[in-house]
């Protein structure tokens, strides 16, 4: 009979000498100080962070007790840590003047890392249009690649397939409809600049919804001109381009001549300068003083007229 000796894998030191509590150690995820140079922004990051009132405070908090709540990131092939989440802790520990910041690192592939990406920014409570666009898109992605892949479902991460579609189950997990969340996405076709337009509230949601089925060159046509007519186009005027481009009959002139209808909301309404008005009110008074006395003035009128025709 052959020996099975050479089968025999034997222990190292270390395994012989290891209790099961330092084995499990090993394996629980650990937090660890990393300097900032060392983490690096996830790949076409949605979520934008600013320099604004939120981040000085947020960058104060850090100063005087450090970051709380560790971020998470994962090793970066090219060097480093790439960030899943914590952009903003990030960026606050540098105005604060940190070098380091607590990390938890994991070992995720690409769908799993986009997914925590996502989830970790979704529950903040503004977020811009883009953001959520670009997020919901991302995200939508990211699940259809898992359902697609035998070593990775949805169910290691917590979302439960049940065979639904991914759409679905991503407005369950959102709480939007499927067609809201199809809305957003389709904002993603829009140049940055008109997304910038949605961004600033200079244009509406369903309108550049309906914009966004222009062609680029349109659309580019379109920026200008808003940027000559200084205005925004209403759903009736996007609804109109996007149907002349459906037909093929879109051009710079049939644009122009859209944009340069009198809008109906123009039309009904009734605009008074701050100077105009402020010859009839004591300088001490406020818009909104104002305001709330035209009002008064007006019912006082009506009711006038509600009773000179009841005599």
């Amino acid at each position: 009979m052959k020996s099975s000796a050479k089968n025999v894998k034997l222990a190292s030191v270390d395994d012989l000498f290891s209790t099961d509590e330092s084995r499990a150690d090993e394996g629980r995820e650990k937090v660890m100080e990393l300097p900032l140079s060392e983490l690096h922004p996830f790949k076409n990051h949605p979520f934008k962070v600013k320099d604004d009132e939120a981040m000085m405070d947020t960058a104060e908090s850090i100063r005087q007790y450090g970051v709380l709540v560790p971020a998470i990131a994962r090793p970066d092939p090219n060097g480093g840590y790439e960030l899943i989440s914590g952009h903003r802790r990030h960026h606050a520990s540098e105005i604060a003047g940190k070098e380091t910041m607590p990390v938890i690192i994991r070992e995720l592939d690409d769908d799993a890392a986009t997914i925590i990406m996502v989830d970790s920014n979704l529950q903040r409570e503004e977020l811009l249009p883009s953001e959520r666009a670009f997020a919901y898109k991302m995200k939508l992605e990211a699940m259809k690649h898992q359902g697609a892949r035998a070593d990775l479902t949805c169910a290691q991460l917590g979302h439960k397939s049940d065979g639904r579609k991914s759409r679905d189950i991503l407005a369950e997990q959102v709480g939007q409809s499927k067609n809201q969340i199809q809305r957003f996405i389709r904002l993603t076709e829009l140049i940055p600049p008109l997304l910038d337009l949605v961004d600033e509230k200079r244009m509406a949601f369903n309108p550049a919804y309906e914009v966004s089925f222009l062609k680029p060159e349109e659309q580019e046509w379109l920026l200008e001109t808003i940027d000559s007519e200084q205005a925004t186009p209403s759903l009736s005027q996007a609804q109109r381009m996007k149907k002349f481009s459906q037909n093929g009959k879109l051009t710079e002139d049939v644009m122009l001549a859209i944009m340069s209808e009198e809008k109906k909301s123009d039309l009904d309404k009734v605009t008074f300068s701050s100077d105009t008005l402020r010859k009839y009110f004591p300088r001490s008074y406020t818009p909104k003083k104002m305001e709330e006395t035209i009002i008064k003035l007006l019912e006082q009128w009506q009711r006038k007229r509600q009773q000179q025709h009841d005599r």
